[in-house]
């Protein structure tokens, strides 16, 4: 692991087996690089020792986010490969996915990746997703479609919910991670997109012992809590989101000619099972009148609107973790096919994210926009005058060697450190 590590930070190029094994060095040949691939390895418990040992703060509030990753793929037999939904694109592309969870830390605004899972979807599940799909289509299409109840149909808990293969998965992992973090974290909160604004996925997440907090449709129906006589009614009036009561505003702020007005209430939808921590933000155009709003919630009524915004921001952290792994450590690169090496490409682009963030941390301590190039080109830097030094025929001593490093080192790095800073 060391010298793989070692290779990816002085490499250059696409991240393959092959370019790891020409930059690793002395104990990084070919063949060691592709055992390592074909090694079954405990990520999670990896991935977890090296979060407590060098990222984790006691101090710190920290939450939970997950996404889903899409990585496209050509050919047609590396494992887990499927036609999946990838937003840049608009449609559905032959790709891998993984659902992965990250710890985000509050006070420093970082995502630090701590599981990652590939996700495998059963031809059950594929025929289940199309048939969906099919009954929405017919739907459109029948103009004598009748809404309302099914007749025969009977009321029921709506606590009480069949997960979808999707949520089983999720829960899954969530429920491996809290057993493996144990009382080391003080996690209450886990932060989803959008596309788990709905009642079972809330009712997953409380499953396990977290607040979930998400984002709703911006047509979503909701209501204020009955407060009349009748004890049978729960119910009130429907919210209009352009005319909300005075009562519910939280915060009124005017930029650039955009007034953003924040409002919050404990508000019921006929979908959820509970009341929702409702928190809306409207915007208006003061000079064209044009309008939009986002509406977040949370399931704990007691969370302010501070923080249910702040969670669902730093929720956004955990793309840059994507994004990281994807542009400097090899998760659109990696060319090995079966489940055990996919694994661990997966994985190991994203064990990198934590320890370029563990090797940045002293320089962003002194200057914030030190990027993962500059780490890049101090490592690169580095093999550069070791290879170049042992060509001598006498070694020179190490203070004249680092000077070299450093002075290397800042051809390629666009924010250079100061000298101090610089180890290896």
């Amino acid at each position: 692991m060391r010298v793989i590590v070692y290779g990816m930070l002085a490499m250059t190029g696409r991240v393959t087996m092959l370019g790891i094994a020409r930059w690793a060095g002395k104990g990084g040949s070919y063949r060691t690089v592709q055992r390592f691939f074909q090694t079954r390895i405990p990520w999670k418990q990896v991935m977890w020792v090296f979060f407590c040992t060098h990222l984790h703060r006691t101090t710190d509030e920290v939450v939970l986010a997950g996404d889903e990753c899409i990585v496209t793929k050509a050919g047609k037999v590396t494992h887990g490969l499927d036609r999946f939904f990838a937003s840049i694109y608009g449609r559905p592309v032959s790709a891998l996915a993984f659902f992965a969870l990250s710890v985000v830390n509050v006070r420093e605004r970082r995502a630090y990746p701590v599981m990652a899972e590939q996700i495998i979807r059963s031809r059950e599940e594929k025929t289940a997703v199309s048939s969906k799909e099919s009954r929405k289509q017919a739907r459109k299409t029948d103009v004598r479609a009748k809404g309302g109840r099914p007749q025969g149909s009977r009321t029921r808990s709506k606590t009480v919910v069949t997960l979808t293969p999707e949520l089983q998965r999720i829960q899954a992992m969530l429920q491996q991670f809290l057993d493996l973090a144990g009382a080391t974290l003080n996690l209450a909160y886990l932060v989803l997109d959008g596309h788990f604004g709905n009642n079972n996925a809330l009712q997953m997440v409380r499953q396990c012992g977290l607040h979930l907090v998400s984002k709703l449709r911006t047509d979503s129906e909701l209501y204020s809590p009955y407060e009349g006589q009748n004890k049978r009614q729960k119910y009130g009036r429907r919210v209009d989101f352009t005319h909300l009561p005075d009562g519910y505003l939280c915060q009124t702020t005017i930029n650039n000619n955009i007034r953003t007005d924040i409002y919050q209430a404990v508000l019921l939808h006929k979908a959820f099972a509970q009341p929702l921590n409702v928190v809306v933000l409207l915007k208006s155009h003061l000079q064209t009148g044009a309008g939009a709003h986002v509406i977040l919630f949370a399931s704990d009524l007691n969370l302010s609107w501070q923080k249910v915004i702040d969670f669902y921001q730093l929720r956004f952290q955990i793309e840059f973790n994507f994004r990281d792994a994807k542009q400097y450590w090899g998760l659109d690169d990696f060319m090995v096919v079966r489940e055990t090496p996919v694994t661990n490409a997966i994985n190991l682009s994203l064990f990198m994210v934590n320890v370029t963030s563990v090797l940045l941390q002293s320089w962003r301590a002194e200057d914030s926009s030190a990027s993962v190039l500059d780490l890049k080109a101090y490592y690169r830097a580095h093999k550069y005058v070791t290879e170049t030094l042992k060509l001598l025929p006498q070694k020179p001593n190490p203070v004249l060697g680092q000077s070299i490093c450093r002075r290397v080192s800042r051809l390629g790095m666009v924010h250079a450190p100061t000298p101090s800073l610089f180890s290896i």
